[in-house]
């Protein structure tokens, strides 16, 4: 009679599944509450206790954790020796571990660090040329109908669970490391582990000829991770990228008196607006560059209200991302079917503070770029002053150049981009485009640079324009060539001592 030793918290299928491993003349082990549970259902079930001949100790620390079990597992049966010592012993084979881990993750704390699961299931895994063990009750249907069909698995099919478990029990180790790390700052180690779970299989990545997945990680919080899709297709690996600029654009302003409303395309923001209202706040996105728009993402920290939505539908749009949608914006919204709809509550914390990026046979980290900053710690560094309406301009300016890549300037009025320069390879090329974008609403604009001016001549390209004020980090050593041009045409310019790059 083959042997299987059954220990489970997601007890999902475990009937329909141990009934047919009994039918097929295997000995069922167990303890704790899945042999109650076990018991209760009609099981047949044999005590941890009886094979071990031990007594659960340490209110349950210590079941499992015995040779007659990790033996049974372990013991290589085509080996003349092990078998010996097998007999000498005492100790039967185990032919199948059923085991799921402590909800660690759901609930983290000392007690649910499974201890004994991973040892067995590991311990199996090891031994995958005699053991099956099984990990995921997915796989229940599949071990048990190769089973019915041969009396056993097949060693193909005891390899991927083999291997399934260990990436499981990498994932969960993972899990318990980083909360030892959270708990204690001063916990160092150059291995970094970091658990991302499967939300969804992409389409194609970039392009079509790149295989694509989506996975969060498990604090995920204010994130795409966690939006609620209430209409629209799949989400693509493109539709993610743009939709987590928007997120984090979207955040900078959660504790604005009024609402934002952000439209991205190709991971750069093409309009930022603050307004009374989500309607009033799109239409000066709109209006700060309709081109562009084209094809994008819109997302509001606010209500996402019948007026918006009417609006909305009147230009094509991959993704509109809300605090929340009114039944009458989601009918409307839901006649075009192909557009994604996303919920989120903008008020979840963002809980991961680690930014990851790819490179080719590594990985980059760093802190995500969420500095609080202290607009009393700006310098105005010009004879000219600002007043305070001037200083809330700049500071909405520097909030949205912060997200554009670089070299980015943003121009803005009334808290409304109207020019955007991103990504070029010089500052003054930046300018030029923000611009030309702005035209003559420049006029009375206000600049942000995520970086320093270098040089005086993308200040003396924006200075044809009334321009009321320029943000910038400050820190070159010709800050004296900027400020020169800044007093001799009378504009008010602020270092923040702060750089923002987004390469």
């Amino acid at each position: 009679m083959k042997r299987a030793l059954v220990s489970v918290s997601n007890k999902d299928g475990l009937l329909e599944f141990i009934n047919g491993l009994v039918k097929n003349n295997f000995e069922i082990i167990s303890t704790g509450g899945t042999k109650k549970y076990l018991e209760e259902n009609g099981i047949k079930v044999k005590n941890v206790e009886e094979v071990t001949d031990f007594p659960e100790i340490l209110s349950g620390r210590v079941k499992t954790l015995h040779p007659k079990i990790h033996g049974g597992l372990l013991a290589l049966r085509d080996d003349e020796k092990h078998k010996d010592e097998i007999l000498k012993n005492k100790i039967k084979y185990i032919d199948m571990v059923v085991v799921n881990l402590y909800p660690f993750e759901e609930t983290p704390s000392i007690e649910n660090i499974d201890i004994g699961g991973p040892s067995m299931l590991r311990s199996g895994a090891k031994n995958y040329k005699y053991v099956t063990t099984v990990i995921d009750p997915k796989d229940y249907k599949m071990v048990l109908e190769e089973i019915e069909k041969n009396g056993e698995t097949t060693l193909n099919t005891r390899e991927i669970l083999a291997g399934k478990v260990f990436l499981e029990t990498a994932y969960y180790d993972s899990l318990i490391g980083n909360y030892f790390l959270n708990k204690n700052e001063n916990i160092k180690s150059d291995k970094l582990t970091i658990g991302y779970r499967k939300v969804q299989d992409l389409r194609y990545g970039e392009n079509p000829h790149q295989k694509g997945g989506f996975y969060k990680n498990s604090k995920c919080g204010y994130s795409m991770g966690n939006c609620e899709q209430l209409n629209g297709k799949e989400l693509s690996y493109n539709n993610i990228q743009d939709g987590n600029v928007v997120l984090e654009i979207l955040k900078e302003f959660e504790n604005s008196k009024k609402i934002a409303c952000v439209g991205v395309k190709h991971m750069n923001p093409c309009g930022v607006a603050l307004g009374e209202n989500s309607l009033d706040a799109w239409k000066k996105v709109y209006e700060g560059d309709s081109i562009s728009i084209f094809g994008g993402i819109v997302g509001t920290n606010g209500i996402v209200d019948g007026d918006l939505a009417r609006e909305l539908v009147k230009i094509f749009l991959e993704i509109v991302i809300g605090n929340d949608f009114t039944q009458e914006a989601l009918e409307i919204l839901k006649t075009k079917k192909n557009l994604r709809v996303l919920k989120i509550n903008m008020k979840n914390e963002v809980k991961n503070s680690i930014k990851v990026t790819s490179v080719l046979d590594g990985i980059l980290t760093q802190e995500l770029d969420m500095k609080n900053e202290d607009r009393n710690k700006y310098q105005i560094v010009t004879e000219k002053k600002l007043d305070t309406w001037d200083m809330e301009e700049l500071e909405f300016v520097w909030k949205v150049v912060k997200h554009v890549k670089s070299n980015g300037i943003v121009i803005s009025k009334n808290f409304q981009t109207i020019g955007i320069g991103a990504g070029q390879m010089n500052r003054v090329g930046a300018m030029k485009l923000a611009l030309e974008q702005g035209k003559d609403k420049c006029n009375g604009a206000y600049i942000g640079s995520d970086a320093f001016f270098p040089m005086g001549d993308s200040i003396d390209m924006a200075s044809q324009y009334e321009i009321r004020g320029i943000i910038q980090p400050g820190g070159s050593i010709k800050d004296q060539e900027s400020i020169d041009i800044c007093n001799e045409k009378s504009i008010p310019m602020v270092f923040t001592g702060i750089r923002h790059f987004k390469h």
